[in-house]
């Protein structure tokens, strides 16, 4: 399974006024492949590991994957402290919890064995670690100025990109959002993607890191701080995941489309690190938060709006993005490519299961003030393409409902 994009460079992914742009690009090591959990276990005994961290979730107990790397462990002569004392959307007080458990354990290196959420929570545990404090002292950028632990990252979904970004989000649980850590630092040593542990995930996680992927490789392509060394990484998991997400989801153990939509993760995941992300994802944090509930679902909501909202102001980025989704408009205007590219997402976003609107997950008129004056200081608004007042913030979460 591949994507080809004929039209793709003609139309954007090398855009005027990048070439003598200064660009940095960060990435871990990365191991990829049918089988490759056990490297996790080599890559602790190479950074020195004798107690290692292990971050988990119960449903990655139950699923057998832990006690595979257990052993894996047990072999290079290592004994794991496991921590699964997490929920979804990680919260500052269980990232205090877990720092107490690494302390405890007297433990180095830090490996995460799950989602997105285990991974947020074992960046949270290493900047702890290292730094003190509470962990949303460190909102913003490079906060966290000591070295964190090694971090090797196993991650079980396909779709958040937390195990490449350097990206750590925390629900601070008093003022009932998301704070964004962000930071070079964060950035794992090591991320080891074993397709196979993509097939326990449960249908409606895997729909919805799904579509995580795809608002990552969107925003990443328009995104002010875009460059040419992540245009590509972002069209391409923009193309993986159209293709593929739906099929993962028919047939969850054909290994091929599994370890396709692993690489768009991790595509997009590169993209977005280093190009930053946009408005879908600073209003997305503002509902998660809010109601603790799965971040690609909102952002499946979000996007299309978004989307349209960002093509008034410059909507010739989207047409890469439509010749990369094969989209016939990419032949006509820019606009009419946005507008098709925003319909696809929607399309793709019905035929998953994912609501029409944020009511339906329980947003309410009276919610949407505040939640707009969260989402212009979340961090992601600052590479949004199209600058918003509070009105406007206002008027997409309303057209979202």
């Amino acid at each position: 399974m591949s994507v080809a994009y004929p039209d793709a460079v003609n139309h954007g992914v090398h855009r005027r006024g990048t070439a003598a742009r200064l660009v940095k690009f960060h990435a871990p090591e990365i191991v990829f492949g049918i089988g490759s959990l056990v490297e996790a276990a080599h890559a602790t005994l190479r950074f020195g590991g004798f107690r290692p961290f292990l971050v988990t979730d119960p449903g990655l107990i139950d699923a057998g994957w832990v006690s595979e790397l257990e052993d894996h462990l047990t072999e290079q002569g290592l004994t794991a402290t496991v921590w699964s004392g997490l929920t979804p959307n990680p919260k500052d007080f269980e990232i205090a919890a877990g720092f107490e458990v690494y302390q405890e354990g007297e433990c180095d290196v830090i490996i995460a064995l799950g989602g997105g959420s285990v991974i947020d929570a074992a960046k949270g545990v290493a900047v702890l670690a290292a730094n003190g404090g509470n962990i949303l002292d460190y909102e913003g950028v490079d906060q966290a100025t000591k070295p964190i632990p090694p971090l090797v990252m196993v991650p079980t979904t396909s779709g958040t990109g937390a195990d490449v970004s350097q990206f750590c989000i925390v629900t601070d649980t008093t003022r009932g959002t998301k704070i964004t850590i962000i930071g070079r630092a964060l950035v794992p040593d090591v991320t080891v993607i074993d397709p196979r542990l993509l097939t326990t995930m449960p249908e409606w996680l895997n729909a919805a890191t799904g579509l995580d992927a795809l608002t990552h490789g969107i925003e990443a392509f328009v995104s002010l701080a875009h460059n040419p060394l992540t245009d590509h990484h972002a069209l391409r998991a923009v193309g993986l995941v159209t293709e593929n997400l739906v099929h993962t989801i028919q047939d969850p153990m054909e290994m091929e489309a599994r370890s396709v939509m692993a690489q768009a993760s991790l595509e997009a995941g590169l993209a977005f690190t280093n190009a930053i992300l946009g408005a879908a994802h600073a209003m997305s944090h503002q509902v998660g938060g809010m109601l603790d509930l799965p971040h690609g679902v909102i952002n499946g909501i979000l996007l299309p709006h978004v989307i349209r909202f960002n093509s008034t102001t410059d909507a010739t980025p989207f047409v890469a993005i439509a010749a990369a989704l094969s989209l016939p408009e990419q032949r006509g205007t820019p606009e009419e490519a946005a507008l098709a590219v925003a319909d696809r997402v929607e399309r793709l976003a019905r035929e998953i299961g994912v609501p029409k609107g944020l009511g339906e997950l329980g947003v309410r008129e009276e919610d949407l003030s505040r939640l707009a004056s969260f989402a212009l200081l979340d961090a992601c608004m600052s590479t949004n393409p199209r600058e918003a007042t509070q009105e406007q913030m206002v008027a997409l979460f309303r057209g979202a409902l």
